[in-house]
């Protein structure tokens, strides 16, 4: 796949069918309108090209808005690319791009200068200034244009009517329900960053840990709690648990994410980036009364882990 940037010097000689959104978490919905535009490229010799942002459009009208991302951009690149799309088109979001009324977005970025033969749209997606516009308005604008807009069927959750949205799974992660991801991501959950120096509480207690800095601050954090995860360092991949939480037992004050490797031979991790692929949630967090009491649970936990993931201890 080519990544492209999106400059005043880019113009595109060969034609492509191509969709556009934020695409954040790449999730069963954005699959099957990708899945579309490699079809109907594939049915007329043509490119098929995914057009997005670089950052999600409410951060440039609102600095306090601080966005719960379900996909860095480096991740949302790495997906997309494994789907076999050949050109990922990374629009800078501004205020003037934004400024732009549906049909001078569609005449101007997508017909003057990406070539866009074939425009496939979400079943609810709008876009332009005030997004006033909808479907019967892009098919009216492409046919001024040559263009001929498409639009996408709609995903929805495994036996349910309810459709797979970006908002819906970031509810699913603020309740812990990291189980459903592989049905509705078609993979994990994650969480990427480097491993720094922690208080070393969890070494005292004989559950040494690896604390996680993620790489991006808004990187969605799932809900507090205990989990069954995979760490994935390198090469290696291991069985862990994972705590995310205020640690109430030593009277924290700030969240941390911690990772204790099951098997406990990854060696010094310390700077290393570290992978986490979320399984289950086991528990919620709480506090504990006494060290001892918060040991027996860590080994309770343990052994559910090695029962989620299927590992011998």
């Amino acid at each position: 796949m080519k990544t492209i940037i999106f400059r005043e010097d880019v113009r595109l000689d060969s034609g492509c069918v191509a969709t556009m959104g934020c695409f954040d978490g790449v999730h069963l919905g954005h699959r099957l309108l990708i899945d579309m535009v490699m079809k109907k490229a594939k049915e007329r010799g043509l490119l098929s090209a995914v057009v997005t942002f670089d950052r999600q459009p409410r951060e440039v009208f609102d600095p306090e808005f601080h966005p719960q991302l379900l996909s860095t951009q480096r991740e949302k690149a790495e997906v997309i690319a494994s789907l076999g799309v050949d050109l990922l088109v990374v629009l800078p979001f501004t205020k003037e791009l934004a400024n732009l009324s549906a049909y001078a977005f569609m005449r101007q970025v997508l017909h003057d200068r990406l070539n866009v033969s074939v425009f496939v749209v979400g079943y609810d997606h709008r876009f332009g200034h005030n997004r006033m516009e909808g479907f019967d308005d892009y098919v009216h604008y492409g046919k001024t244009l040559g263009m001929e807009v498409l639009q996408g069927d709609v995903a929805y959750f495994p036996g349910e009517e309810k459709a797979v949205s970006s908002s819906v799974i970031r509810q699913l992660l603020n309740e812990g329900r990291v189980e459903m991801m592989r049905e509705v991501l078609a993979r994990p959950y994650s969480l990427t960053g480097k491993v720094v120096q922690g208080e070393h509480i969890g070494h005292e207690l004989g559950f040494p840990t690896a604390n996680l800095e993620v790489d991006d601050p808004n990187k969605m954090i799932p809900a507090a709690g205990v989990y069954a995860v995979w760490a994935v360092i390198g090469s290696e991949r291991q069985a862990a648990m994972m705590n995310i939480g205020m640690r109430p037992t030593f009277h924290g004050k700030q969240q941390t994410l911690e990772v204790h490797i099951l098997n406990n031979k990854v060696g010094d991790m310390y700077g290393q980036t570290l992978t986490v692929e979320f399984v289950a949630r086991l528990r919620s967090e709480r506090r504990f009364n006494t060290r001892e009491a918060l040991t027996e649970q860590l080994r309770q936990d343990r052994e559910k882990t090695l029962s989620c993931l299927k590992v011998k201890s």
